[in-house]
């Protein structure tokens, strides 16, 4: 299990999102450890992207998406859900994170039908708040090192093939963009 360095999301936002794909994002909760390839990634950059939180500039909310890559951002939408995200950027950019649309359950199955309360596997994680809810990841890993061991990070996985690309998903501006990005496995 080879945590993925702080090197590898000091690159292109976009590319950071496809080179995503296939990854392990794993959640240690006390000696439990839930875990899921990624499946399906989004890329938001800076002031090239209307789409992207960061797009008005620095707030309390969004302010990791400025600091060291390989930092998880974590947020609150809709009232209701959170979403996680790893900060990801080269240095073409002041801003920059991939969103985590969807894994494929790999470890701590049964903990995850748990915490979403429902019995069908098949939509267990498939949406960025039914993985966080899956992995019970919340505001309290919001600046987490995914770069690192710790309660929220990202390894090595499998080797991805055909990648699909289309508009992201929920987005009024920066529809254009065609950086949503899925793997079938």
């Amino acid at each position: 299990m080879k945590v993925l360095p702080r090197s590898f999301y000091a690159r292109n936002t976009v590319n950071v999102a496809k080179d995503l794909l296939g990854k392990t994002l794993i959640r240690k909760i006390g000696s439990k450890i839930i875990s899921g390839t990624i499946t399906e990634t989004e890329a938001y950059r800076y002031k090239d992207d209307p789409a992207s939180h960061a797009f008005r500039g620095l707030t309390g909310r969004n302010k990791v998406m400025f600091g060291e890559v390989g930092i998880a951002y974590v947020y609150f939408t809709y009232g209701m859900h959170y979403c996680v995200n790893a900060v990801a950027r080269s240095k073409t950019y002041d801003a920059g994170a991939v969103l985590i649309r969807s894994i494929k359950p790999d470890q701590g199955i049964n903990e995850m039908v748990k915490n979403r309360k429902i019995d069908s596997i098949a939509n267990l994680t498939n949406g960025p708040a039914k993985l966080t809810q899956a992995m019970q990841i919340t505001k309290m890993q919001y600046g987490e090192d995914l770069a690192k061991l710790s309660s929220l990070f990202i390894t090595e996985g499998i080797k991805t093939r055909k990648i699909s690309s289309s508009p992201r998903i929920g987005i009024k501006n920066g529809i254009d963009k065609l950086w949503n990005f899925k793997i079938e496995i």
